[in-house]
């Protein structure tokens, strides 16, 4: 029996240690971990996206992100290119063998948020979801990050929005 008292910090906490959970099984299907998906969402968001600010997005050190974004060039998920404006640099960009699994994860994610939000009326999923947005506008007002840019969901045949986790950091 457990003496638990939720609070806000204790379920979200909570909700993020089950939906890594539940990712984790998803990543052992794959031969992926979880880490690499999160990499790879990262950068499929945003195309072209250089390692530091990667490594900012995912939470980890620069040369983990180096790391991380090499496993995925030798499996031919994600590609380095010339940055443009600095011959220095590279920007990572997905490619389209990592397609078939980013629409993987994205049924994954849904089915997992479909049945995370089971009983929730889309009224009460509003008013969750302005809640929260709230709660994260709050946070990066007080890091000073910027917000998340919208996803471009124009190139899928999908309408539906794919309710994707918390952003694992966000």
């Amino acid at each position: 029996m457990s003496n638990w008292t939720p609070t806000v910090g204790g379920l979200i906490h909570e909700i993020d240690r089950l939906v890594k959970k539940r990712y984790d099984r998803f990543a052992e299907t794959t031969g992926m971990s979880r880490a690499q998906w999160h990499v790879l969402a990262r950068v499929a968001k945003r195309q072209g996206i250089n390692q530091a600010n990667l490594a900012d997005l995912v939470g980890v050190e620069p040369i983990t992100i180096c790391r991380m974004v090499d496993r995925l060039e030798a499996l031919g998920l994600v590609e380095r290119r010339p940055d443009p404006g600095d011959r220095r640099a590279r920007l990572i960009h997905m490619t389209e063998a990592a397609r078939p699994g980013i629409e993987r994860m994205k049924a994954v994610a849904q089915a997992l948020f479909d049945e995370a939000l089971d009983g929730i009326t889309p009224e009460e999923e509003a008013i969750l979801t302005r809640l929260l947005g709230r709660v994260h506008a709050n946070l990066l007002a007080a890091t000073g990050e910027e917000p998340p840019v919208p996803t471009d969901h124009s190139h899928t045949d999908d309408s539906k929005t794919v309710r994707l986790p918390l952003d694992q950091k966000a």
